[in-house]
């Protein structure tokens, strides 16, 4: 067998051990079963009783028919500083995948240096070369070497921590999607309290006007003796509680405000003027429930991010086993010196070498054992997160769709308590301009409505809150495929 042939054997080899990977493959967890939302028929009924314009789950805000909230989620997707940190999160794990690809590659260097040395007479080994003949105190070297290392990855060590790597890599992707969820509902919600705080501050001025006028006539009344000073007092307290409601409201619609901003990436303050006519509340889309449990796992990006790191947790039980086994690593150096400039390249001046070194943990098997069992405890508690992610989506799903159907319910309640005292105020405007009623009973009527008003303008938000949360909750707001 000649020297090409035991060569082309070795490396053939090596090339079938560096294809055995030692540890455990990854096998995604089992889907849930496939079966609908607890809640989906009844709101599929709700969808049915009051039709909606279904929206598009990847981008549901633009189903809002609100232009405004429009342009402020998408450019919060573009600017938000939260996304920002994340996608920078994901140029990280990039960076750990290619460094630890490039691993299974050999690695070499180029070193070069010329020296010009003056030897001292005065130590150990210029008093020898001094007593030698023809010594000469000065001296050039020339130096110019190659070298290659590469480690065989024999048991798939390096392969396992490649493959941990990407897994983390993908999820941070998904981290970003999960982030963008996060940041569009956020969006939208804190639009809708701006909507409905500024709404609620216009009732509330107008209740202040209507308990003016009240105590107003009271005074009178009493003036006459006609009613009680505890009925004056108590109209002036009612007064009072309903203006002391106002700085309450606008401060919590300051403080929105700020909230807004700091969503959208901007300077607090910035947004104040384009929001500052007060508009309606936007009419919140119907939603579709043929997402269930099993298309869930698709969809929402917290859940992929879960399962990938539970991947990456896999692979990494891999790597720690690997560390049983021996590291296999082979050097070469070429290269030449020589104390001559002019006999640099010269055969005499050429030297060459060849290593193979062997790396071994032999007794050290204690801690590799505790590396292993570390790892396959991390695996396990990776399981644990995963299946947790995947129960707290289905319960968001759930308690989303229930606070839809409830508050939908509260609403329609408080509207036909509206049209009630809608009739009741007209049968007082009415009876006041017979001359029956005083302008009084209604005030009073008046009163009772814009409380009813402003009950029906919490119920409607919440209702808009909890379908934004329904969205968010089935993974809406990106394009499930393009991490697919």
């Amino acid at each position: 067998m000649n020297q090409l042939t035991k060569t082309s054997l070795c490396l053939a080899i090596l090339t079938v051990f560096n294809g055995c990977m030692v540890g455990p493959t990854y096998q995604q967890p089992a889907p849930v079963a496939a079966k609908p939302f607890l809640h989906a028929a009844a709101l599929n009924q709700e969808n049915g009783n009051t039709p909606k314009n279904m929206a598009d789950i990847n981008r549901w805000w633009h189903s809002f028919n609100d232009e405004q909230l429009i342009k402020y989620i998408d450019r919060a997707l573009k600017q938000n500083l939260t996304l920002r940190q994340v996608a920078a999160r994901v140029n990280q794990a990039q960076a750990q995948v290619s460094g630890l690809s490039a691993q299974l590659l050999p690695s070499g260097q180029l070193n070069t240096q010329a020296t010009k040395a003056h030897i001292s007479l005065q130590d150990l080994t210029g008093r020898v070369l001094n007593s030698m003949p023809g010594f000469n105190r000065n001296l050039d070297v020339y130096d110019l070497n190659a070298s290659l290392n590469w480690e065989l990855d024999l048991f798939g060590g390096t392969r396992r921590a490649i493959e941990a790597a990407q897994a983390e890599y993908q999820a941070a992707n998904a981290s970003v999607s999960a982030a963008q969820l996060e940041i569009s509902a956020a969006v939208a919600e804190t639009y809708v309290s701006i909507r409905t705080l500024q709404t609620r501050i216009a009732i509330a001025r107008e209740r202040v006007n209507t308990q003016a006028r009240l105590v107003e006539l009271i005074k009178l009344q009493f003036a006459r003796g006609i009613v009680s000073e505890a009925r004056l007092r108590q109209a002036e307290a009612t007064l009072a509680e309903v203006q002391a409601a106002i700085p309450v409201l606008e401060n919590r619609l300051e403080m929105a405000m700020n909230t807004f901003d700091v969503l959208l990436g901007d300077q607090p303050g910035t947004n104040q003027a384009g929001l500052a006519t007060c508009q309606a509340i936007p009419a919140a889309p119907g939603i579709d429930t043929a997402t269930g449990p099993t298309e869930l796992l698709r969809r929402r990006p917290d859940i992929i991010v879960a399962e990938r790191r539970l991947a990456a947790s896999s692979a990494m039980i891999g790597q720690a086993i690997s560390e049983y086994y021996p590291k296999i690593s082979l050097t070469g150096l070429i290269g030449t010196i020589t104390t001559k400039y002019g006999a640099l390249f010269s055969s005499d001046a050429n030297r060459a070498a060849g290593v193979v070194g062997l790396r071994w943990r032999l007794f050290d098997f204690g801690r590799v054992e505790a590396e292993v069992a570390a790892a396959e405890g991390l695996n396990n508690e990776a399981l644990a997160a995963y299946r947790l992610t995947v129960l707290q989506a289905t319960a968001d799903v759930e308690n989303a769709f229930s606070t839809v159907l409830k508050t939908n319910e509260e609403h329609r309640m408080l509207t036909n308590g509206q049209t009630a005292l809608t009739k009741a105020r007209d049968a007082a405007v009415a009876g006041h301009k017979s001359g029956a009623l005083s302008l009084l009973e209604v005030l009073d009527a008046d009163e009772h409505l814009l409380k009813m008003r402003d009950a029906m303008t919490q119920a409607q938000s919440d209702s808009v809150r909890a379908t934004i949360q329904s969205f968010k909750a089935l993974g809406g707001g990106w394009d499930a495929v393009s991490l697919g």
